[in-house]
């Protein structure tokens, strides 16, 4: 049996889900298929072990707004991770895989590592872990292993890894020739027709020693940065910040390109069971489970008379109906509403920066706004006013603060709160409330058992997030 310890890649920001997965609330934390996270399924996925592997503790790499929802995520189902290293920027795979590396290598460099994306979807699970210990005795003997995919149909989205030959249903690893770059419908067709083509997984296993070398070899000079960054980083609340200078100076490269396209020791595992990196709202629909029409529903929403299309309501609130609709996806946000033909489903990140442009909001900021403490989420904002509904976990504290521009009036509407307003401290309860000043020092805490739930009441001539003082917070927070 090998013991493995997971690299999971979760600092990722994509657009491809818009307007559930959004730069501030990507999709590898958000519940698309069922009552886990992506994130939490990979987790899940990679932990403990089978006759076959065992996981260590797993390495989680992240950026610093994602740390503290890593680690609840994986808290809740029960996985302690051995580190969560923070990107100071996001700067592609092949830098978070290097500093994963640096960190498993200082403990072991002899240690296999399985470096994998947190929003994939893999089902089976002891058919995944009969892979992963076929690609560990590749591993062992210093091959860079990668999983492909076998193709079902001839999908443009992804790209291809061209094998020596083509598997022979063993499972066993291949040799890889090079990667393949995602081919138009034509190629797409003619590679997997001709059956030595296998779709690229994005997962890779490796000894943690064996990818240093191949780093040094084929990128020195990332070598150079993202190893000052690892030996000059610091610990901060038990997660490890790489440092900000030497990491920008790091190139923005995806591992493919910096590491695994340029080395020759390169072998496949063939994967025949069931994959998807969710990355279109098609493969969501085909994930989802269809009625015999084609026809997939999710949250509070109704089909008459329509065929292959993907109904989602992501709020309790809105209704949404489909009327004779036909190869069409509608995901609507309290906010946003993507409606869309289900061949377009490729080019919903082009939408995103269209948003952008524009200077929308909803391109990239969820409805409710993650905080370690809980989350808030904006009921109403106009010029010199906004009404909040902030949830406050059990044990949850906001910082010590004041604010130059507003002043707040908060309501109690469950739960119990301990307010802090200058030097007097009270517990309030539900329909309770209490104003709180322009430039009072305050804070607001949850000391009972079950989440605080508060209606807030800004006033003021600015009413931005970046309108505050910070005095203490136990969150390590600037």
């Amino acid at each position: 049996m090998y013991s493995i310890t997971p690299v999971l890649l979760c600092g990722g920001s994509g657009t491809r889900l818009w307007p559930l997965s959004r730069k501030s609330y990507p999709k590898q934390f958000a519940k698309i298929l069922g009552d886990e996270s992506l994130l939490q399924g990979c987790a899940r996925r990679l932990s403990g072990g089978s006759v076959a592997v065992s996981f260590a503790p797993p390495v989680a790499v992240t950026n610093a707004d994602f740390r503290f929802l890593v680690t609840e995520q994986l808290t809740e189902i029960g996985v302690d991770p051995g580190a969560i290293l923070i990107e100071p920027q996001a700067r592609n795979t092949a830098p978070a895989v290097l500093a994963a590396a640096l960190h498993i290598s200082s403990q072991d460099p002899e240690a296999l590592m399985l470096v994998a994306p947190s929003d994939h979807v893999i089902p089976d699970i002891d058919a995944f872990h009969d892979a992963v210990a076929t690609g560990a005795e590749a591993a062992r003997a210093g091959r860079l292993v990668t999983f492909g995919i076998t193709p079902t149909h001839a999908e443009t989205g992804y790209g291809y890894l061209a094998l020596s030959a083509a598997p022979d249903g063993s499972g066993a690893a291949v040799l890889l020739e090079r990667f393949v770059e995602k081919p138009d419908a034509r190629t797409a067709q003619s590679m997997v027709k001709d059956g030595t083509y296998l779709w690229n997984s994005g997962i890779f296993l490796f000894a943690a020693k064996d990818i240093l070398a191949a780093f040094s070899v084929h990128a020195e000079e990332l070598v150079d940065h993202v190893q000052q960054a690892y030996d000059d980083a610091k610990a901060d609340l038990g997660f490890l910040r790489l440092d900000p200078e030497a990491w920008l100076r790091a190139e923005d490269i995806s591992l493919d390109y910096a590491v695994m396209e340029r080395a020759d020791n390169l072998s496949v595992v063939p994967y025949t069971h069931h994959w998807s990196d969710l990355g279109s709202w098609a493969a969501v629909h085909e994930e989802a489970g269809a009625d015999a029409n084609g026809v997939s529903l999710s949250g509070p929403a109704t089909a008459l008379a329509c065929e292959n299309s993907l109904l989602r309501s992501e709020s309790p609130d809105l209704q949404v109906v489909g009327l004779g609709l036909k190869d069409v996806m509608v995901v609507a946000m309290p906010d946003a509403v993507l409606v869309a033909d289900r061949s377009c489903a490729q080019n919903v990140g082009a939408v995103v920066k269209m948003l952008r442009s524009k200077k929308v909001p909803q391109a990239d900021q969820f409805p409710s706004d993650q905080r370690p403490w809980g989350y808030f989420e904006t009921l109403a904002l106009s010029d010199r006013f906004q009404v909040k509904r902030i949830v406050v976990k059990p044990g949850g504290q906001l910082s010590l603060q004041s604010h130059v521009h507003r002043a707040e009036h908060w309501i109690v509407v469950s739960g119990t709160a301990r307010v802090t307003i200058g030097d007097e401290v009270k517990l309030m309860y539900e329909n309770q409330s209490v104003y709180v000043p322009l430039g009072a020092v305050h804070r607001l805490e949850n000391p009972g058992k079950v989440p605080m739930v508060l209606i807030e009441v800004q006033t003021g001539s600015y009413l931005g997030e970046d309108d505050i003082v910070r005095y203490e917070d136990v969150y390590a927070r600037e």
